[in-house]
């Protein structure tokens, strides 16, 4: 999946799949996630928050379920 850079002192890049609903997070530790089954304006929600790392934490994180992908 393609991630975009993102300006976050915790993210480091944001991808999402409309088809499969998925949202894949890249975080500056080098860990990436995928959160199953995110509408897609939740993912909006998230590219407009004024930080991310606590719109993921306080909505995304304890909404959805979500698959460790790999380490840099």
């Amino acid at each position: 999946m393609r991630r975009k850079a993102v300006s976050s002192s915790v993210v480091a890049s944001v991808g999402y799949d409309a088809d499969s609903r998925t949202l894949e997070v890249e975080f500056h530790s080098g860990e990436v996630y995928r959160y199953l089954d995110v509408p897609e304006f939740d993912v909006a929600r998230l590219l407009r928050a004024e930080s991310l790392g606590r719109f993921l934490n306080e909505w995304i994180k304890p909404r959805y379920e979500f698959a460790y992908v790999q380490r840099r």
